[in-house]
């Protein structure tokens, strides 16, 4: 059974129906409930598509932080082989909620980048639920810096309802670390590929995205805050996030349309949590087709692609 939002009440039921059946069905054996069974899968694909076919931007960001949905280590788990994770800023300590290093995709060698959340208490704490701190950050820089030098594509995964916030962080040069990984982003002169895989917070999002290609997933989301946070500036109350959801274009939809990114990666539906390896498989296919794009492009020109790619976007926006 799934952690249901919501919003997916009438597909719950349904689908808990099923589920009763089919346990009744095991119980008694002699029992047949297959054309029963059937008729109500139909129904909860129908409910399903129904829903996901009109869902608000607030609904959308609930998917984009359902518990479930595959998070960076799933997809590294997945896309990537020969994994060398690397630690530590080599100037104050080690970030765990940006998970960098070395891997082979698909037979090439790249550097990765990702924030990771968790699925658990433990885990959400260990990651700092993808917050990350001044460490992770200049950790960043530090891996940038080594695939510039050695001529390695690289690969950002983004999942982070923002940088921490705390004192600590301020304390240590957190906004100085997250512009300092933007710079490093936007002067490396090796292919860069950003997925958006469920939330882009922020300037914790942008650090690690200023890519030559960005993509977001169907259902992510991807904003200069959060809902909740420009709902308690503009009207002071936290409680009107659904209105700021939808004045604030976040999903992948609306920012396409104003060619913030470059495309759109289908997910199953229900959302990429339904079926995890069919949604991590197709982001993996278009970072394929990203990175072959950008093959035989030198250095200077990707660059100077990339510099042209954010400048236009500041341009069109002021407009």
């Amino acid at each position: 059974m799934y952690n249901y939002l919501d919003f997916e009440k009438p597909v719950a039921d349904l689908e808990g129906q099923i589920f009763e059946l089919k346990k009744i069905a095991q119980e008694k054996g002699s029992v047949d409930m297959g054309d029963e069974i059937s008729r109500l899968e139909e129904r909860s694909q129908a409910a399903l598509r129904d829903l996901y076919k009109k869902l608000t931007p607030w609904q959308k960001a609930q998917v984009a932080r359902h518990p479930d949905r595959p998070h960076f280590l799933d997809y590294s788990k997945e896309l990537f082989t020969d994994v060398t994770p690397l630690a530590g800023d080599r100037k104050y300590g080690e970030d765990e909620a940006i998970q960098a290093g070395f891997a082979r995709f698909n037979g090439q060698a790249i550097a990765y980048l990702g924030q990771e959340k968790g699925y658990d208490t433990q885990s959400r704490l260990r990651y700092n639920f993808g917050s990350a701190r001044p460490e992770g950050y200049r950790k960043a820089v530090r891996i940038m810096e080594l695939a510039d030098r050695f001529s390695l594509p690289v690969i950002t995964l983004v999942d982070t309802a923002g940088a921490y916030p705390g004192v600590s962080a301020e304390e240590r040069g957190q906004a100085e670390a997250i512009a300092q990984s933007t710079a490093e982003t936007l002067r490396l002169k090796v292919p860069v590929v950003s997925v958006i895989i469920g939330e882009g917070g922020s300037g914790g999002a942008i650090a690690i995205a200023a890519a030559n290609k960005v993509y977001m997933l169907e259902h992510a989301i991807y904003s200069v805050i959060s809902p909740e946070g420009a709902a308690s500036i503009l009207w002071r109350d936290a409680t009107r996030a659904k209105d700021a959801a939808t004045s604030m274009h976040i999903t992948a939809q609306d920012l396409y349309k104003l060619k913030i990114i470059d495309g759109i990666i289908p997910e199953p539906l229900g959302g990429a949590h339904r079926n995890k390896k069919e949604a991590i498989d197709a982001a993996g296919q278009v970072i394929e087709a990203a990175l072959k794009g950008m093959a035989e492009k030198d250095g200077d020109t990707l660059k100077r692609e990339r510099w042209d790619k954010y400048l236009e976007i500041g341009r069109s926006l002021a407009k």
